[in-house]
């Protein structure tokens, strides 16, 4: 079996998924660059990244919605590098809708992609893992600490990314594998500059003025956290929610 850990990343064409590959891949981990056909960044950005970082990468096509196709990403990697290590699950959408008139198929689809899109990573990737291993997966402040209007559908589906990798700890904990969530706080990312379905880039903006940390926060700032998560310095820590937000939900609004 080679030396070197393997990641599965699923995401990672943008955003928090491409930071924590070139996070990782710093730290001397093959990195799978999980990307979905429909998403508008090019992964090779990712692996471009990866590579002047000094790492190992591979792109691979994803969709979290299918068993099938988040078994096969897993399975590649594990063919290729002949282990796996570390899944971290990233991939999500974001959707507004007002509660009253929000449709069974909306719902469903945001949930299939932001919650069961994160139990199929885990799963694909723990069928791989061994003592040591580690899933990380990604909650948000909306469902994780707060509720949000005009977004239910999201704020469910990243509250139970909570339960679900608490319940992942306890089960995997006897064979020495982790499992925890990060709860980020107003990132900067393609996500979260969508002004038709978040916040937009003034209203991000805006953020920095209430946010005791004077800004909102960066990619990499929160793909640091999944990267020691994911690492034997984390050896310890699991079935955590750990808020990277720069004190926004900790402080008193005047």
């Amino acid at each position: 079996m080679s030396g070197q850990p393997v990641a599965m990343i699923t995401g990672a064409a943008s955003g928090i998924g491409a930071a924590t590959a070139v996070c990782l891949a710093e730290r001397g981990v093959r990195v799978g660059i999980g990307t979905f056909a429909g998403d508008p960044h090019d992964p090779e950005t990712t692996l471009r990244d990866v590579r002047d970082a000094g790492g190992e990468g591979r792109i691979v096509e994803v969709d979290v919605r299918s068993t099938e196709s988040v078994d096969v990403f897993a399975e590649t990697l594990v063919s290729e590098w002949q282990r796996l290590d570390v899944a971290v699950a990233n991939a999500g959408i974001l959707r507004e809708s007002g509660f009253d008139t929000i449709t069974d198929d909306q719902w469903h689809d945001l949930l299939d992609v932001d919650l069961h899109g994160v139990m199929r990573t885990a799963r694909a990737g723990l069928r791989h893992m061994r003592e040591g291993g580690s899933v990380t997966a990604i909650s948000s402040i909306a469902g994780g600490v707060y509720g949000w209007q005009n977004h239910a559908h999201y704020a469910t589906a990243k509250a139970g990314v909570i339960g679900l990798v608490r319940s992942l700890a306890v089960e995997y904990g006897p064979k020495g594998i982790r499992a925890n969530a990060i709860i980020p706080g107003l990132i900067r990312t393609p996500q979260s500059s969508d002004a038709v379905n978040s916040l937009g880039p003034e209203g991000l903006d805006r953020a920095g003025g209430y946010i005791p940390w004077g800004r909102v926060g960066h990619s990499r700032e929160v793909a640091e956290v999944i990267a020691f998560l994911s690492s034997p310095q984390a050896s310890y820590v699991s079935g955590q929610a750990i808020v990277v937000d720069g004190a926004l939900t900790t402080a008193m609004r005047d």
